[in-house]
């Protein structure tokens, strides 16, 4: 089910590995650009065209928004032991992400010099929350939490809804939770599309957060720049890294837990135990059968699943950096140790009893993560990702005289003769 790798094999693999970063779904690109300039054209009947036609869902522009009352009603209505434990998972994350919450600042340099930053929150944000294989209300929190936090005027959710046109009433009772009032029972592209532009119902935000499938994703994307976009999300994935001590059924159920995502969900273990290696082994084989998403766990091992086999924990952690994962988990002796040295990872996992799980649902840091290796540049969803900052320079007359002949310098070196008179005129005026 899940194959080890030795030596040379290890190499093959990763190549292989790698090159689905590169690797382009057909004419996804091309259908999703047509997409986006359709529903620039038409807007709303365009939305409600291709949710027709993907989802089965019948909507009109008075059914694409779901009433207040019906959020309402579903918090109503839910589970109460459910409910309460959404509420705790919301404060745990809210708390986290108010944490780093950027300030503004202003700092006074001395002869009427004074420079600082603005931290201004974004209005309207679009959060896209995935449906169809699974309902993600924790894809919720963790997108409004941190634009929740940063102050955020107006947030929208979009989300798929089935051909009965309902929307997973445990996904409308955390919106309620979370006091948002605008959410679209509308999903895919069209969605993206839909908050890029505005259209007659859905209105036009400044920033996209919130994963989703190919087709969302490639449409963040496409319309990165029409507005901002939180990142370029791929298949979820996790990567951990151990040595003898750890535990082969916490290792296992951590590379089934992330498999049973998606067939193209991946999941590695890294390990300089031989004998570590076919324990967990064995023992993902024994933990699948009794697993309910079997078809996407098998499809997810064979083809993306691995053990490969180090020399040690240097090469280990030199793998770990290499590969960028989504997720790291350190199953080792000294975790602590060891991560000082990892330069990339979206959310690094330290020790036995700090499973993915308790990151996607519960301890507070973001599960909205780098994939596909973009851990070397892209961060989690941060309160920052919902601010924009304004750099903020006030001179004295003084300071301008002072320095106008280096600034005038440095313009017409470049060739800008213009920049150099806006300061030497107001040197002349002033005397």
């Amino acid at each position: 089910m899940i194959s080890i790798y030795r030596n040379g094999a290890v190499e093959e693999f990763i190549a292989r590995y790698e090159s689905r970063r590169t690797q382009t779904a057909g004419d996804v690109e091309a259908r999703v650009a047509g997409i986006i300039a359709d529903v620039r054209e038409r807007g709303d009947e365009a939305v409600l065209e291709y949710t027709r036609r993907f989802d089965g869902a019948v909507l009109t522009p008075a059914t694409l928004a779901v009433p207040a009352g019906e959020m309402e009603r579903a918090h109503t209505e839910c589970d109460g032991a459910l409910l309460e434990v959404i509420r705790e998972a919301i404060g745990n994350i809210m708390a986290f992400h108010r944490k780093s919450v950027p300030r503004s600042w202003l700092d006074w340099e001395g002869d009427g010099v004074v420079l600082g930053q603005r931290a201004i929150p974004l209005e309207r944000v679009g959060l896209y929350v995935p449906g169809g294989r699974a309902a993600y209300p924790s894809s919720l929190i963790m997108a409004a939490a941190p634009a929740i936090a940063a102050g955020v005027s107006e947030i929208v959710v979009v989300t798929p809804c089935g051909a009965d046109l309902q929307v997973n009433p445990v996904i409308l009772a955390t919106a309620f939770a979370l006091g948002i009032t605008r959410l679209f029972r509308v999903g895919g592209s069209q969605a993206i599309a839909a908050l890029a532009f505005g259209t007659e119902s859905i209105p036009r935000v400044d920033k996209i957060a919130g994963p989703g499938n190919i087709y969302v994703a490639t449409a963040k994307k496409l319309l990165f720049g029409q507005c901002g976009i939180d990142m370029v999300a791929g298949p979820s994935e996790v990567l951990i890294v151990a040595d003898e001590s750890a535990e082969p059924g916490f290792v296992a159920a951590d590379l089934l837990a992330q498999a049973e995502h998606d067939p193209l969900a991946s999941s590695l273990l890294v390990t300089d135990s031989e004998t570590l290696a076919q324990a967990v082994q064995e023992e993902v084989s024994a933990q699948y059968s009794a697993l309910r998403r079997q078809e996407i766990l098998s499809r997810s091992l064979a083809d993306y699943g691995a053990i490969l086999l180090s020399s040690g924990l240097e090469e280990s952690i030199a793998l770990a950096n290499r590969l960028a994962p989504e997720h790291l988990g350190l199953h080792l002796r000294d975790p602590w140790n060891a991560l000082g040295r990892i330069r990339t990872a979206g959310a690094i996992f330290l020790g036995p009893y700090s499973p993915e799980t308790v990151g996607d649902y519960w301890a507070g840091p973001n599960h909205i993560l780098p994939t596909n290796g973009t851990g070397r540049y892209f961060s989690p969803l941060r309160t920052e990702d919902f601010f924009k900052f304004s750099s903020v320079i006030a001179w004295s007359c003084e300071a301008l005289v002072r320095h106008a002949d280096k600034i005038a310098r440095f313009a017409l070196a470049e060739g800008l003769d213009a920049h150099a008179q806006a300061v030497t005129k107001r040197v002349q005026k002033n005397g």
